[in-house]
């Protein structure tokens, strides 16, 4: 329970605002964290692709109730701080500070949360949350969205997984065989996820989406994974080029595939809006 007459200050990078993260948070008035993943400074080729954006991460460390959330910048100087100098200027008048039994910090990581009880700190080490008998981690979420089990990630997550982009126009094939697009570019750095088909929800309604090139689209198809949202029976909503988006995934239909005719892939997607309708009444 928060006491609000003692400053505690949750740590952590908290990408994905997971289960393991929120219990983290729920005990804090304030959080810090990094506006980049420190590995994309000091070792960039190990520096995982993030869950969410810098935005959605604030607003949903938000959402457990921390009044103030800070986001520090990391750079070359930051990696050579010292244990002892971060938790001076960076922690400053906390009363206690709150992480998870895995947080580290300072030069080479020398920092952890026996570092900061020697140095006269209160701290609260809350230990992991499980999914399956095993630790929730960003890292293992990112495993279940590359194996297409984005109902896994939900579980761990504590709610749906959403991809975030750049809407464009798009190359007008979705609406020649009659099933229009809403075409997003994901974020840069974004969370690798299985190629296919996926049912999922968007401004409060339910689409079918693929991810991936379109192949059978042949020498115009995508260069790089796109999304493309169809939404049966419903208006998408007001998205203009340029403007940003975040659609949510229930549930992994299919790999996508390249047909032999628009009208096999006609077929397939009335399929896949059929498979998408069910969603939460039955699985494959």
């Amino acid at each position: 329970m928060r006491d609000s007459a003692r400053r505690g200050v949750a740590v952590g990078f908290f990408d994905g605002v997971h289960l393991g993260h929120r219990a983290i948070l729920s005990l804090a008035e304030e959080a810090l964290t990094f506006r980049v993943h420190p590995l994309s400074v000091v070792d960039p080729a190990r520096a995982p692709r993030l869950l969410m954006g810098l935005d959605s991460r604030i607003a949903a460390m938000r959402e457990c109730g921390v009044a103030r959330v800070t986001a520090l910048d990391f750079t070359s100087e930051t990696a050579h701080v010292t244990a002892a100098e971060f938790a001076s200027r960076a922690l400053s008048g906390a009363s206690r500070v709150i992480c998870g039994e895995d947080w580290r910090f300072g030069r080479g990581g020398e920092g952890d949360a026996g570092f900061l009880r020697r140095l006269g700190f209160e701290v609260e080490v809350v230990p992991p949350a499980l999914f399956d008998g095993r630790r929730i981690s960003s890292t293992r979420i990112r495993e279940s969205l590359e194996a297409g089990a984005v109902e896994c990630a939900a579980a761990m997550l504590g709610r749906h997984w959403s991809m975030a982009g750049e809407v464009f126009a798009g190359k007008g094939m979705g609406a020649s065989i009659g099933f229009p697009t809403l075409n997003i570019r994901p974020e840069a750095r974004c969370a690798r996820l299985r190629r296919g088909a996926y049912a999922v929800e968007m401004g409060g309604l339910r689409g079918v989406a693929n991810y991936g090139v379109a192949p059978t689209m042949g020498g115009d198809a995508w260069e790089e994974e796109v999304l493309e949202v169809h939404f049966p029976g419903s208006v998408p909503p007001p998205c203009p080029p340029g403007s940003l988006c975040s659609v949510s995934f229930l549930w992994f239909i299919r790999d996508e595939r390249k047909f032999p005719s628009a009208d096999d892939l006609r077929r397939q997607i009335a399929a896949d809006c059929a498979a998408a309708a069910n969603y939460g009444i039955m699985r494959p």
